[in-house]
């Protein structure tokens, strides 16, 4: 699904499709989110630096591996893309920002259209 987004992204923006940028974008920001390791995990700290406590020295220390996320975790976080974007289409509706919302069901709908079951 990543790769499809990524593909979807590039063809937006050489069609320049403002509306199906931003939605990509940020379907795309929220999957790199969910890959990031929690704050509250302890890094590894057999191996420091006598300078600085808990310091890892060496090649890659400042690297910390992403969580892997599977189809199912992806299609996860592009429904709740799609659902929160609906919800807030309606309440901008409600407060009469028609433009607001009408940009929002768009974005919703865009993205919706990678969660539709492949043939």
């Amino acid at each position: 699904m990543r790769a499809s987004l990524r593909d979807g992204l590039k063809a937006a923006l050489k069609t320049r499709d403002r509306v199906a940028i931003t939605a990509h974008r940020s379907a795309l920001a929220a999957i790199d989110n969910a890959e990031a390791v929690p704050v509250d995990q302890s890094l590894d700290t057999t191996t420091g630096n006598e300078h600085v406590a808990g310091a890892a020295v060496g090649l890659g220390s400042a690297e910390a591996e992403r969580r892997h996320l599977t189809e199912a975790d992806l299609r996860s976080i592009v429904e709740n893309e799609v659902r929160e974007r609906s919800v807030a289409a309606e309440e901008y509706a409600q407060l009469g920002r028609d433009d607001v919302a009408e940009r929002l069901r768009a974005e919703a709908a865009v993205l919706s259209r990678y969660l539709d079951p492949t043939p």
